[in-house]
């Protein structure tokens, strides 16, 4: 691809363009059950949700959970979310919103700390994968941070200036990784965090993928 002409937006996937909130909640109340947690309400989940993961489970915990612990977790989390994600569907208007952005010519990729592996098929599935010119979903362990994928996405991307970049995503880690490298970041509450919590970023926060369109393109003129 050669030098961008506008701004380019990195989308984040889970609880961003990919509406899948509730799989997450019955994914980390099944996972909490194995060790005999108490369920948590959604409203509780975004207001104490963090990434690293452990860190979130810390919280909620009130200790880090033991490597033993944070496999049977993680392993029951993935599956029960693998079970329940084909309910799952795109963001109300998020199919419009890359369509047109792709057609005013403007560039776009996914970053997503979902397996690769799974993350690819889904989003073809959707019929979307060609409005992006990269989707770089996680190909090492789960449980960590964004920022140096980030910074391994735009290096990828090639041509695409940081200064001209805003980041799309429901969770404070997604600004994280938007500073690392320079970019800018708009969040969204449709997803993980509460307004409350996102607020404290420091970033525009909106309640629509329209509005952090429009709030992208602002912020990279």
């Amino acid at each position: 691809m050669g030098k961008q002409t506008g701004a380019h937006i990195v989308w984040d996937w889970n609880g961003t363009l990919f509406h899948d909130i509730d799989a997450i909640i019955g994914a980390t109340n099944a996972a909490f059950g194995e060790l005999g947690l108490e369920p948590i309400t959604l409203e509780r989940y975004r207001a104490l949700y963090c990434v690293p993961v452990p860190k979130f489970y810390e919280r909620l915990m009130g200790r880090l959970p033991t490597e033993a612990e944070w496999a049977v977790m993680d392993e029951t989390f993935h599956r029960y979310y693998t079970e329940h994600r084909v309910g799952c569907g795109l963001t109300v208007g998020a199919a419009e919103l890359l369509a047109e952005w792709r057609s005013a010519g403007r560039s776009q990729s996914i970053l997503s700390l979902y397996g690769h592996e799974e993350l690819v098929p889904l989003v073809r599935g959707f019929g979307i994968e060609p409005h992006f010119i990269r989707v770089d979903g996680r190909t090492g362990p789960s449980g960590g941070g964004k920022a140096e994928h980030m910074a391994r996405h735009l290096a990828a991307l090639g041509g695409v200036d940081p200064g001209r970049t805003v980041v799309i995503g429901d969770a404070a880690d997604d600004a994280v990784a938007a500073r690392h490298v320079g970019a800018r970041a708009v969040l969204y509450t449709g997803g993980s965090h509460s307004r409350a919590s996102l607020e404290a970023v420091g970033v525009p926060v909106v309640d629509t993928l329209a509005e952090a369109v429009v709030e992208a393109e602002r912020l990279a003129a």
